[in-house]
């Protein structure tokens, strides 16, 4: 691919220096469309980034377009607060006829705010609301937002310091696998739990994510999960799984926690829950959990009505039928799988490892820096692919579920061009 120098002039003189992706993907885009994206010179991208997880039925999914467009003709509700209105009512009821009563999952639904971090953020202000206590474990590696109470859960020692003051009253402890299986599960943990002498706050809850995306792909066993919830239940300890990523079908089911057979207390919920790529976030509780005053919780942008539109028509469009987009997923999975197998006996010497579920995959260098120059390479050759872990060392693939067969090989192929030809 021949790629023109764009005009960046605006961004570079005027922009935050905050800004990141931009950097990796030097181009001016202009439009998308499934699981395209094309520049304003025309050039045209694969996309395995899918708005880092919020498109994943692809770029103006053209179901969801509609409704969309036919709301805003109709000049439907934008701005609710957390008024009733239609579009509020016919996504309730979708989630629950679609989502909830499938699982038999009796959650309670809070709209929190436009974002996962809002998401987060209630969710531990409730279990320490519940529980009357401070301390909330976090995993290694873990990623919750970027807002205090989310980063004082987040792993990144980067992410952490851009706080700028102390992040208190979070605990970490291993995730699965940290020790190499050297180590039995959840052994430091339940130890400190029951020793007191240890310094350890009871805590209110355990907030994990199933599948680590920010933290490098890092998959939790389901057996480790099944212990985790056991632990949680035996030590009076709420646990909350962060599915703002791994939720809305990424690893194949809509949540990501359905394989291993738990029932979480309270449940984050975000980026492709809208399904166009509007904001939208959900908090999921059980009744029980269910105390908080009028008020005590709220932000002027928790009721997203557009949002709930196309969340109602994604919902109808992609999870109405059963199980069907969630087989779907996993042949994709398989997929890439095998695309990763053989990339990896191409490259003995230098992939260290890949991992996933579902249509999230991670494939680590022993070489750190390699994952930079492999995205960097399969930006020029046409594909948008990001990196994560805490030294950006693994090459994180997150196309759309919706991709076809067909598209998804092609940019396996460029995937394997690149790292070859970074070798």
């Amino acid at each position: 691919m021949t790629i023109t120098q764009p005009d960046l002039s605006v961004f570079e003189t005027l922009e935050s220096e905050v800004r990141s992706y931009c950097r990796g993907w030097p181009t001016v885009f202009d439009r998308a469309h499934g699981s395209r994206m094309y520049d304003e010179d025309g050039h045209e991208y694969l996309d395995f980034f899918a708005g880092a997880g919020s498109l994943n039925y692809g770029h103006n999914n053209p179901v969801l377009k509609r409704a969309l467009i036919d709301y805003l003709e109709r000049d439907g509700v934008t701005h609710g607060l957390d008024m009733s209105t239609t579009a509020k009512r016919a996504f309730l009821e979708s989630f629950q006829n679609y989502i909830l009563r499938p699982r038999d999952l009796p959650y309670k639904v809070m709209f929190p705010g436009p974002t996962g971090t809002n998401a987060v953020e209630s969710a531990l202000k409730l279990a320490r609301k519940v529980k009357g206590r401070e301390s909330v474990v976090s995993f290694t590696n873990a990623f919750h937002g970027m807002s205090l109470g989310s980063l004082a859960v987040t792993g990144n020692a980067f992410k952490r310091a851009g706080a700028g003051i102390p992040l208190v009253h979070g605990t970490p402890m291993p995730f699965d696998n940290y020790f190499d299986g050297q180590v039995p599960d959840f052994l430091w943990f339940e130890r400190i739990l029951e020793d007191q002498g240890s310094g350890l706050n009871k805590p209110a809850a355990v907030i994990v994510e199933t599948v680590q995306g920010e933290g490098g792909i890092n998959v939790a066993r389901p057996e480790w999960l099944r212990a985790l919830a056991e632990l949680c239940e035996r030590q009076d300890m709420l646990l909350i799984v962060d599915d703002i990523q791994m939720g809305c079908g990424r690893t194949g089911a809509f949540f990501s926690f359905e394989e291993a057979g738990i029932t979480p207390d309270i449940v984050t919920v975000s980026k492709s829950i809208s399904g166009y790529g509007l904001p939208m976030a959900l908090t999921l509780f059980k009744p029980e959990l269910d105390v908080w005053e009028p008020g005590e919780h709220n932000g002027t942008f928790r009721g997203n009505n557009p949002a709930f539109v196309t969340a109602t028509a994604a919902l109808e469009a992609y999870w109405a039928d059963g199980s069907a987009m969630e087989k779907q997923t996993r042949g994709r999975g398989e997929q890439v799988e095998q695309a990763l197998i053989a990339i990896t006996e191409e490259n003995l010497a230098d992939v260290k490892e890949y991992r996933g579920r579902g249509l999230v995959w991670g494939l680590e260098f022993h070489d750190k820096k390699r994952a930079g120059r492999v995205a960097g390479r399969a930006f020029e050759l046409g594909l948008l692919i990001e990196t994560s872990g805490p030294e950006s060392e693994v090459v994180k693939l997150l196309p759309a579920l919706t991709i076809t067969p067909d598209e998804l090989d092609e940019g396996l192929r460029v995937l394997a061009r690149a790292v070859r030809e970074t070798a």
